[in-house]
């Protein structure tokens, strides 16, 4: 009679035990799927970045070194590799109401230590926005400063 008691010991233990690898192979299961989810989420997040320096890149190619000597007002027309570049021509100054407006005007180089002293430069500032993930939420901006050489009025 004891052998039929201890069957049913053995059932209800085993129960227990299947009852608990279940729950830890689920728990296991949701844990590689976010896993999973966040490399993904990595992997476009790097992608952007990527597409958004190629846009700057793409900028520097289609523009000439004159086009970008003689801007005089804000460039938002481009959409170059998968994204949106805008050119700002630097100073941005106060235009008492609040806001900003754009007055270019050439100024001393910072980066060119052996400069001719007939040349200045025009500073530009570069905008690549490229957007990303699940029904594009994400949003990656890279921001890039240039100087253009330009002659100095009067100089030659």
């Amino acid at each position: 009679m004891s052998m039929q008691k201890q069957k049913g010991v053995v059932l209800f233990f085993s129960l227990i035990l299947l009852i608990i690898m279940t729950v830890i192979g689920v728990a296991l299961a949701v844990n590689s799927t976010q896993s999973l989810r966040m490399a993904g989420a990595g992997t476009e997040r790097i992608e952007a970045k990527a597409l958004a320096d190629g846009g700057v890149a793409a900028v520097l190619l289609n523009k000439t070194p004159a086009f970008l000597a003689t801007m005089s007002d804000i460039d938002n027309s481009n959409a170059l590799s998968g994204g949106t570049q805008v050119l700002v021509p630097l100073p941005l100054v106060d235009d008492g109401a609040g806001g900003l407006k754009v007055e270019p005007k050439n100024v001393s180089c910072q980066r060119t230590k052996l400069i001719s002293s007939n040349l200045e430069c025009r500073r530009i500032e570069i905008s690549s926005t490229v957007s990303f993930g699940r029904d594009n939420l994400g949003q990656l901006t890279v921001v890039t400063g240039i100087e253009q050489e330009v002659l100095k009025r009067g100089g030659i």
